[in-house]
């Protein structure tokens, strides 16, 4: 099994709530790395998103970081809120 990963920063222009994260997240850029699993037994390279996690402030220790896995739809639709409170 071939495993990938993809790294992206995503910027958030306001504070934002992720499901499955308890807490608010400040505005600003995140790294966000989705992993990826190569489909065997195609005559094409394809691939599936097996995890999505992204790179959080700490809670508690100043300048600290954690990884948390999130859900992609959740990331989306976090990214949607966002971009329309701009418009806003």
């Amino acid at each position: 099994m071939t495993i990938r990963s993809r790294r992206e920063t995503i910027t958030f222009k306001h504070p934002f709530h992720i499901r499955g994260v308890a807490r608010e997240l400040p505005a600003g850029a995140y790294e966000v790395v989705t992993d990826e699993e190569m489909i065997e037994g195609l005559s094409f390279a394809s691939y599936r998103r097996v995890a999505t996690m992204i790179t959080v402030p700490s809670e508690g220790v100043r300048g600290a970081t954690e990884m948390l896995s999130i859900g992609s739809v959740d990331l989306a639709d976090a990214q949607r809120i966002d971009a329309s409170a701009c418009n806003d």
